[in-house]
């Protein structure tokens, strides 16, 4: 089973601006550390790629569903 990379669009970024996009969240299954915070999408698919990892996109929920930052956690 292939390692995964999850990554999110950053909520500051907009298309056609020239800073990275996506913000790194996690790593499962391969032994992987990023020096940076925020990456281009060519950049996430080359590591994908490269370390055989398979690219997970986390979609953003709609903003003020949980209220004012109260999550309910089971």
């Amino acid at each position: 089973m292939p390692g995964k990379i999850f990554y999110r669009e950053r909520t500051k970024a907009r298309a056609g601006e020239k800073t990275p996009r996506f913000l790194m969240v996690a790593v499962a299954g391969i032994d992987l550390k990023f020096h940076a915070k925020h990456v281009r999408k060519t950049e996430l698919e080359t590591i994908a790629r490269e370390v055989g990892a398979d690219l997970v996109l986390l979609e953003r929920e709609e903003k003020g569903k949980y209220g004012e930052g109260e999550v309910e956690i089971e």
